[in-house]
This record gives structure tokens, C-alpha cells and sequence, in this order.
């Protein structure tokens, strides 16, 4: 392994551990889903391991627990998580050209909102072993804080078990200020976003559009009219 693909993993270790320690926090709630639908820890941790995505799996935990279709668990996973496939996409443009395929086949394997704000902050061009290094630290800490939730969950109060998906949100905040404070363009987006999915949630006429929904909608308006109004000169993309 070439000592610059080294640095960016032990970089993207480094950088995952908060998203672990959020997840395990975030995941702990997810564990206890999973109880209430009949699954042991062993089941609901290597959904964990192997899916990574909580609205994805709260909706097929649901499912399980109203004993629906394969059918039905696999359409209502599709909904929950079509914003993924915004995201790859976005992703596979910020990844350099010079490493094979399969790398973007294991980046699009955990693609989870976390690492994908920290991956597309990375300055320049995106090496894969950044994200690697990750997804070394943030995966564990989703699959153990849901074995958590399944094998102890019960034990906490409500209040408590509600209070721990706070720390999510602290996450998505960590994320977004710092490049936020660099440029304007990208504080006033953020601030756009932020009130227009407002908006989007309160508003009757966009009441027919699920919250999976609405977070497509927005990216694909917002991120589209950002590109052509701001456009980034080429120079600063590599």
C-alpha cells in the first residue's frame, strides 16, 4: 500500500471515531426496534454490519414485525433509502480517476449521510482510502451500539433511550459548520436548505411526499441550482 493511501486511512480513522461514538448513541434505539420485532442480538447486529442505514432499517424492522413480504420489505427499504443513490452518484464525481472500479464499489457500500459529509468535505479529490478508514471506525460502532439496544435496551428509561438520538444531530452540525464557515455561498445553501425543508414538512400541498421523499426532492432542486448559479472552476475540483 502506497504510504500517501496510509496516511488518508489513518486520516479517515481518525475523523470516523465521533461518527462511531454518535452511532452507538443513535443505534442503541434501532437495537430495541429490533427487539420489539423478534430478532436476537446476533440478527440485528449483522443487519447492522451489512446495512448501515436507519431509516432503511427501522422500515424493514417494521415490517418484520407485521410478518409483511419480501415484496413489501423490499419496496418500503427502496423509498427510505433512494437518497443513497444521490449520494453515490454525487461521490463518484469527487473520486480521482486513477484507482480502479471496485473502489467505488466498496465506497458505495457504506454510503450513510455521516460519511458522506465528511467524504465530500475532504479537500480535493477524494482518495478511497480516506473513506475507508471511516467506515473502519463508524460501521463498528453502528453494529455494537444495535447488539446494545437488543441486549439491554429494555433497561433504560424512555426518556433516556429518546434523549441518546440527539447526539445525531450533533453530528450533522460538526459537519456542515466548518465548511459553512469558509464560504458564503455554502452558509447561504445550508440556511436555504434548512428553511426550505421547513417548509417542505409543514406546508399541506407537500404533505403526500414522505420525509425519504422530500430530502430527494430538495437535494436535487438545491444542489441543481447551486451548480448552475456557483459553478466550481475546474481547477479547484482536482
Amino acid at each position: 500500500m502506497k504510504k500517501e493511501n496510509i496516511i488518508c486511512y489513518k486520516k479517515g480513522i481518525h475523523h470516523g471515531i465521533p461518527i462511531a461514538l454518535g452511532y452507538l448513541a443513535v443505534s442503541f434505539t434501532l437495537g430495541i426496534a429490533a427487539q420489539n420485532a423478534g430478532m436476537t442480538a446476533f440478527q440485528a447486529t449483522l443487519t447492522s454490519l451489512l446495512v448501515n442505514a436507519s431509516a432503511g432499517q427501522y422500515a424493514g424492522f417494521t415490517v418484520i414485525a407485521a410478518q409483511g413480504s419480501y415484496l413489501e420489505m423490499a419496496v418500503m427499504i427502496l423509498i427510505a433509502n433512494a437518497r443513497y443513490l444521490l449520494m453515490s452518484c454525487s461521490l463518484s464525481q469527487k473520486l480521482s480517476g486513477d484507482f480502479p472500479f471496485f473502489h467505488r464499489l466498496l465506497v458505495g457500500f457504506d454510503v450513510t449521510d455521516e460519511i458522506f459529509g465528511v467524504s465530500m468535505a475532504y479537500p480535493g479529490r477524494l482518495n478511497p482510502f480516506y473513506t475507508y478508514g471511516v467506515m473502519t471506525a463508524a460501521a463498528p460502532g453502528w453494529a455494537l451500539g444495535t447488539c446494545l439496544g437488543v441486549l439491554c435496551g429494555s433497561l433504560l428509561p424512555a426518556n433516556i433511550v429518546s434523549a441518546l438520538s440527539v447526539g445525531l444531530y450533533g453530528m450533522f452540525i460538526a459537519i456542515i459548520i466548518p465548511p459553512a464557515r469558509k464560504s458564503r455561498i455554502i452558509a447561504g445553501l445550508v440556511v436555504v436548505s434548512m428553511l426550505a425543508s421547513f417548509l417542505f414538512a409543514k406546508l399541506p400541498v407537500f404533505g403526500f411526499l414522505s420525509s425519504g421523499m422530500r430530502i430527494i426532492v430538495l437535494t436535487v432542486i438545491i444542489s441543481g441550482a447551486a451548480a448552475i448559479l456557483f459553478p466550481v472552476p475546474e481547477e479547484e475540483q482536482t
